[in-house]
């Protein structure tokens, strides 16, 4: 490595926020990047460690110890060379991936791990910046033609390795931008829509077409794209969020999180919003569900000017650091303080929703709710709850969000037009090694596959899929695997 001592010498720090009270009045990012020493310390950080376990932990395979070696000593070219041989969109994963790769990190068994997402994140903005991002357009084209269905991570990752393979690809959006999730979905403070318009401009500009408000199934026929193209990538996520159906569920002020955020998307940007506004501004505000979707919803109520912000997960409060049933190198499932929850939530745990109770008008005024008792399993799992006797009560609310995750794909339009076999979960079946659904010649990844997932997995999903139907149009392929990523360096 650069520094054998790099990890002895320096200990993890993260770069510099702006303040609490100041990024709650806009939707701009508020990371700061490193100073150049702070930089190199932090690359120097990662050990000679023999087995590197991030590649374990990173769904991508990212080359870890090699991209942080370029960093220290500050060759941007086989740093940038380096992460995009296995990552697509690093600016993505930069920034909004939970990092599965440092939850693996040997350094992290008895000190902070490596900084490895803000690494990567620096790395290929820096390339960026000094001009080494440039457009590659296949020289020669194989005459193949392939129908890209969803512009999310795992779509756009499909389209980038295909277009790279020489086919030609079309990337079919039901919205008016692409980026699915990372366009709609994920609130500016955490990516603002800058970065995901570069580079849908750089892969316009390697030759792939995006077609939007194509609404596949709807005002876009699925049989003339199976005529028309000789092989199709579903990447249309898992898009059907999960429901509460307890008494009072009709009242007005009760909103699913997507529907919520993807507006304030609209408003950032300047688009129009397309229905009535869904806004916290003066409200009690409750969301409903602990993860990251619900993280999101308190940092853009806060920036409302919400009157309180109040978060409600069903599970019991995780531990704050692993336990016997979490050893290291797994992703421990330990207690989360997102920067939305710096920035204010009354957090609370084991609670479940009884009922909406609403106003004479029909709105929402107030939520009932109890505290429940969750049983463990020996090895630490949550098995099974009881309600806490006498603890129901009533909380004002008047702007409920439901960010409880999601179940399954859209079916009605375009899955049950095309026939496709569902899983027992509603997702697309597809196996693992092939990605092939029952249609011969249409393929399937991410969310819309696996169910609801990370970035980081539906870009890998994305690039899989890619080298499958690679294979199924020229009998071989030379897009690599996730597993020759070592080899290939």
């Amino acid at each position: 490595m650069g520094k054998p001592t790099g990890f002895l010498e320096f200990t993890r720090e993260l770069p510099s926020k702006r303040s609490v009270t100041e990024r709650k009045n806009d939707y701009r990012e508020f990371v700061s990047l490193y100073k150049d020493t702070q930089l190199n310390q932090q690359a120097s950080r990662c050990m000679n460690c023999g087995i590197p376990f991030c590649h374990h932990g990173c769904p991508l395979g990212n080359v870890i110890p090699e991209f942080n070696d370029a960093v220290y000593r500050q060759n941007w070219q086989d740093a940038y060379d380096i992460l995009s041989s296995t990552n697509n969109f690093p600016e993505f994963t930069g920034r909004i991936c939970p990092a599965p790769c440092e939850s693996s990190c040997v350094l992290g068994i008895n000190q902070p791990p490596v900084a490895i997402e803000e690494i990567e994140k620096h790395i290929i903005e820096i390339a960026f910046e000094k001009g080494l991002v440039k457009a590659k357009k296949p020289t020669v084209r194989t005459g193949k033609k392939i129908a890209v269905i969803g512009s999310g991570p795992a779509g756009l990752a499909a389209a980038d390795q295909l277009n790279a393979a020489g086919h030609t690809v079309t990337v079919f959006e039901r919205d008016d931008e692409p980026g699915g999730l990372l366009r709609y979905g994920i609130p500016d403070f955490k990516l603002e829509k800058w970065v995901v318009a570069r580079r849908i401009k750089l892969l316009e500009e390697e030759g792939i077409t995006f077609k939007c408000n194509a609404n596949v199934g709807v005002n876009v026929s699925i049989n003339d794209l199976l005529r028309e193209y000789h092989a199709i990538v579903l990447a249309g996520g898992s898009t059907i969020p999960r429901d509460l159906p307890v008494p009072g569920r009709e009242l007005k002020g009760i909103h699913f999180a997507m529907d919520f955020l993807k507006q304030q998307n609209k408003r950032v940007s300047n688009i129009p919003v397309d229905s009535e506004d869904i806004m916290a501004t003066g409200r009690n505000v409750v969301v409903i569900g602990g993860g990251d979707t619900g993280s999101d919803c308190v940092g853009t109520s806060n920036r409302h000017k919400a009157r309180s912000v109040t978060q409600f997960e069903l599970l019991p409060k995780p531990p704050e650091a692993r336990t016997a049933h979490m050893p290291w190198p797994t992703y421990p499932m330990t207690l989360k303080t997102s920067s939305s929850h710096e920035e204010g939530a009354d957090r609370h745990w084991a609670v479940a929703t009884k009922e909406f109770i609403g106003d004479e008008n029909g709105h929402l005024k107030a939520l009932k709710i109890v505290t429940l008792e969750w049983k463990l399993t020996e090895d630490g799992r949550t098995a099974s709850f009881v309600e806490v006797a006498g603890s129901e009560r009533e909380i004002p609310c008047e702007l409920a969000l439901f960010a409880m995750g999601f179940v399954h794909p859209q079916h009605q339009g375009l899955l049950q037009e095309l026939g496709v076999e569902l899983d027992e979960r509603g997702n697309v079946k597809a196996p693992e090694k092939s990605y092939q659904t029952n249609i011969a010649k249409v393929f399937t990844a991410g969310d819309m596959r696996r169910g609801q997932s990370l970035v980081v997995w539906a870009i890998s999903e994305g690039r899989e899929c890619a080298r499958k139907v690679d294979e199924y149009l020229t009998g071989q392929s030379l897009l690599e695997r996730k597993d020759q990523s070592l080899i290939a360096l």
